[in-house]
């Protein structure tokens, strides 16, 4: 009787535990759970969870979770702790993205350092990985497995495969444009225009752009707002801040609405090199093919305008060849003679219709100050501009979208939240307004439209939802989404002072130039740390420092730049820099070492002619590489250095091939070249 009543208190004790491991343990069942102690979970927060007990002694194999069945899984250990971080590097790696942010926002408002860098070091492009929204699915289609997993990240291979596709439906669903676009986007009283009605025999409803979603309803649906501490508290503060028109239009409702939840596993940046380098030499070969490979969409009707297009395309292609020039070195572009008929059909054709739409201060404010003010002084001029913009629509060859990449991040971008997608939207929201009420994008698929932007994000940001568009970016990285063909370079010019863009410019002549290279500025990235360990008080002809100092007595950064023969520009968080520009202001030869960066006007400009390129992985001969190159040609190079300057100048008006006239023709030319008969 006693056995009876134990074996029913046993059989009941096991039962319990039973019902309480179904429940809790991780793969379902007692029985699967037990069996499966070599497997691994990552918990939200980034943790390794182990199903090993440790014991006394600390055995590290019971500790990670590894079967000792199966020895193979040993191999996989160092790879897939580096690819899943702990908690603490976790933590580390967020400090250092937000100190990056913080001072970015600080150091904005200081000004009078000579170094560049120092006060706008912004050079923080965190890439996100967000498997919840749009842009972190286009950003991870960038990047090859390879080099994911090369770097630390954990790529989920699902993510591409069919099996997916049903929740990537879902996801377009859910990052639907916020219903606070109606009134971010307050349309403006619209100008008097006719607007040209589609041909009978084209379609009735042309489908809205891609980044709408599957639904093509104009009705915008409301994201779910952010119910957690953080995104309140950081909304808060943005607004609190003063954020310039924040606290009084709609745009508070895209900070409010969007998720800032921590994202720790989800999020982390890229710090070593390209997996893949591209010399200038194969960019060559790359532009030239994108002449014949890249094709734009086939518009939905034809108009006049394409019709000018194709005609200007023929006249330049049949320019008389000019191999020399009295006044100017030929040399310094691709094909002079080209670029000189292409710049007159510019001015003589061009005509560009500027959207209305759109709420200050991401639209229609330009920010004329710092590393970013290329994209606002070329909003300005162009909003000014009386010869190639017009207000008739159905004349325009090409339409502007008149948005600061760099206000939209100061705007609206949450601290700590490491997430775009906020921005994202609300550019969404912009477009689809356009769309529902004008045709021209839909006839395209905004193949005829164009942005202009300078923040590092605006590449990823853009990837998308303006995929068509042809985009002037700062950040011209060829292995970073820029397409040969369709996107163009723009140089980032660091303005000092708006009223006088133009201080200081020049130099001295290369027989007063004694110091043979000069670099400072701060260790962003993992170029620059090399660059100094190599050559930082180690030889007396090359002058390389990191943060100068400002001492009494001692140069200036400026000084130092008008008196060396060549200026080091290496890449810092980006592969771009403002040193390439301030190399030519100050007539000073610039050696770009920077893997994969397009160089501003790229499509016109030889830049072998007066700029030397050297690969990251020749900073040991640095010195000889430029020592190799004799006086004369240096001397060649200074003048051709002098020569060019004037295309990167801004001017309060407009000049004849200033930089201004200079990014509309990159971005005619792009256009002009896009077009096919038929």
């Amino acid at each position: 009787m006693e056995t009876r009543r134990l074996l029913w208190v046993m059989a009941l004790v096991f039962s319990v535990v039973l019902l309480v491991q179904y429940i809790e343990l991780p793969y379902g069942y007692v029985l699967q759970s037990l069996l499966s102690f070599g497997k691994a979970q990552v918990t939200s927060a980034g943790g390794l969870l182990t199903n090993g007990s440790s014991n006394g002694s600390g055995n590290s194999t019971n500790q990670i979770g590894l079967s000792g069945v199966n020895s193979t899984k040993m191999d996989a250990v160092p790879e897939f702790l580096n690819m899943t971080k702990l908690p603490d590097q976790q933590k580390e790696d967020d400090k250092h993205d937000l100190k990056s942010e913080t001072s970015k926002r600080s150091d904005d408002s200081r000004g009078g350092s000579n170094d560049l860098e120092d006060d706008h070091p912004s050079r923080d492009f965190l890439r996100v990985l967000h498997n919840s929204t749009d842009e972190g699915v286009a950003e991870n289609k960038k990047l090859a497995p390879e080099k994911a997993r090369e770097h630390g990240y954990d790529l989920p291979v699902s993510r591409y495969t069919s099996a997916n596709n049903a929740s990537l439906n879902n996801l377009q669903a859910t990052n639907a444009v916020p219903s606070s676009a109606k009134n971010v986007n307050t349309i403006s009283p619209m100008k008097s225009l006719q607007v040209a009605s589609p041909p009978p025999n084209s379609p009735s409803n042309i489908s809205s752009p891609e980044y709408i979603g599957r639904n093509q309803s104009t009705h915008v649906r409301s994201s779910t707002p952010s119910t957690t501490s953080t995104g309140k508290d950081a909304a808060n503060t943005l607004l609190n801040n003063g954020k310039p028109g924040l606290a009084r239009s709609g745009l508070s409702a895209f900070v409010n609405n969007s998720s800032t939840r921590k994202s720790a596993a989800k999020m982390k940046r890229f710090k070593g090199p390209p997996a893949v380098v591209v010399p200038i030499s194969a960019m060559n070969d790359m532009l030239h093919q994108s002449r014949v490979s890249y094709q734009s969409m086939k518009p939905q009707w034809p108009s006049q305008a394409e019709k000018e297009l194709l005609n200007s395309k023929t006249l330049i292609e049949s320019a008389q060849i000019m191999e020399k020039n009295h006044q100017i070195d030929v040399n310094v572009y691709r094909n002079f003679s080209a670029f000189t008929r292409s710049y007159e059909l510019m001015e003589q054709t061009l005509k560009i219709y500027i959207y209305a739409e759109g709420e200050r201060p991401i639209f229609h404010q330009p920010e004329l100050n710092g590393i970013y003010a290329s994209e606002g002084w070329f909003m300005k001029l162009l909003e000014e501009n009386k010869h190639f913009v017009t207000g008739n629509a159905n004349k325009a060859h090409l339409f502007y979208l008149p948005f600061s990449s760099r206000i939209l991040e100061e705007t609206l971008y949450v601290p700590d939240s490491h997430s775009r997608k906020n921005l994202v939207q609300y550019l969404s929201g912009y477009l689809q307004n356009i769309t529902t009420i004008y045709p021209f994008w839909n006839r395209t698929g905004g193949a005829d439209h164009f942005l202009v932007a300078c923040h590092d994000w605006a590449p990823a940001e853009t990837s998308r939802i303006m995929k068509n568009c042809i985009r002037a970016l700062c950040n011209a990285d060829v292995k970073g989404g820029f397409q040969f063909g369709k996107d163009v370079s723009l140089p980032e010019i660091y303005v000092r002072n708006a009223s006088n863009p133009l201080k200081n410019l020049g130099g001295k002549p290369p027989s007063q130039r004694s110091i043979l290279a000069f670099f400072a500025g701060h260790l962003h990235g993992y170029l620059r740390p090399i660059l100094l360990n190599y050559w930082e008080n180690k030889d007396p002809d090359m002058k390389i420092f990191g943060k100068l100092r400002q001492e009494k007595g001692q140069m200036t950064y400026i000084q130092y730049m008008k008196g060396s023969k060549y200026c080091i520009s290496a890449k810092g968080y980006e592969p771009y820099t403002p040193r390439v520009m301030e190399a030519i202001y100050y007539e000073c030869v610039p050696v770009i070492i920077s893997d994969n960066y397009i160089p501003p006007f790229f499509e016109t400009l030889n830049w072998e002619a007066f700029a030397v390129f050297i690969l990251e992985k020749d900073i040991p001969n640095l010195k000889n590489i430029l020592m190799s190159i004799p006086e004369q040609r240096y001397v060649k190079m200074q003048q051709r250095v002098r020569q060019v300057q004037r295309h990167f100048l801004w001017h309060s008006t407009p000049v004849k091939y200033d930089v201004f006239h200079m990014i509309l023709h990159s971005i005619w030319w792009t256009k002009v070249f896009q077009m096919r008969p038929g």
